[in-house]
């Protein structure tokens, strides 16, 4: 895996916001990287979810929006925090049994 610089990936996803027509897959073959990553750090930036072709979806407007949007958010942690212990707990089921 390739390491790169904060400010190369700010200014990857900082060449990404202002296009509405470019794609990350155009702009990530520009800078001579993998669409991926360039998707990845967009998220990480919080600068809108990627979605298809290039096309992101707003940041939520009403305070009541980004409240459901959070919540959403701690809902997926907690089912994924729940299926890691429900797998953990057969895992350790199985081991015990002679």
């Amino acid at each position: 895996m390739k390491h790169y610089p904060a400010e190369f990936k700010r200014d990857a996803v900082e060449l990404f916001q202002p296009r509405p027509g470019a794609t990350i897959k155009q702009v990530a073959a520009d800078l001579g990287i993998n669409p991926e990553t360039l998707r990845n750090w967009i998220r990480a930036a919080g600068a809108g979810r990627p979605r298809g072709r290039g096309e992101t979806v707003p940041a939520p407007q009403s305070p009541l929006e980004a409240e459901n949007a959070a919540l959403r958010k701690k809902v997926r942690e907690l089912e994924e925090e729940r299926e890691i212990l429900r797998r953990a707990a057969k895992y350790f089921a199985g081991e015990t049994r002679w």
